[in-house]
């Protein structure tokens, strides 16, 4: 099973999201991710024995509890830079996620998963770039938005997503849910 944790979107973020999904599409032939897959990464786990899931939903279970985060979207850019993007995303800013990322690392990390070696950056990943194209009409249309503010929700939990890869896409399904404490 291929695994990662993170934090799903109200339904209405999601909407707002896809409005502007929908504007921007037609500017960049990129590979735009489905609104419904639209999530905020917290570690990603990778292959994970099914056997083993139990382990794990108890590793991520005893990870103290926390108060909710109050998460706001806001701005766009591109990893790993500007220049040669291979990632188009919405940027996140949630006092409380960092501190949440690095205990699910150390958690999983005594399971034996693989430590995270970059800094962590929450975003949603809007849209893969695979192959070089002409990102200016997009880059315009950024530029046009009256806004780069996308919406704001207070988290009510974190998730164990699985995420299996189909033709279409990944498809994402959640396997266990860890509520935040309300403050």
């Amino acid at each position: 099973m291929r695994l990662f944790t993170g934090l799903d979107l109200p339904a209405d973020v999601t909407a707002g999201l896809e409005r502007l999904l929908r504007r921007l599409k037609p500017t960049a032939r990129i590979q735009w991710s489905p609104p419904e897959n639209l999530h905020i990464t917290t570690k990603f786990i990778g292959e994970w024995p099914e056997e083993r899931l139990g382990e794990l939903r108890d590793a991520l279970g005893a990870i103290a509890g926390r108060e909710a985060p109050r998460v706001a979207i806001r701005r766009v850019g591109f990893f790993p830079n500007p220049h040669a993007p291979r990632i188009f995303w919405c940027g996140i800013e949630a006092p409380g996620l960092a501190e949440l990322a690095a205990d699910t690392d150390e958690a999983t990390a005594r399971l034996g998963i693989a430590r995270e070696d970059r800094p962590f950056s929450p975003h949603l990943t809007l849209a893969r770039i695979r192959e070089r194209c002409d990102l200016q009409p997009l880059r315009e249309a950024i530029a046009a938005l009256d806004s780069l503010e996308f919406g704001a929700f207070e988290a009510r939990a974190w998730f164990l997503y699985r995420s299996t890869l189909k033709p279409g896409g990944s498809v994402y399904t959640k396997l266990a849910e860890f509520p935040f404490i309300k403050p």
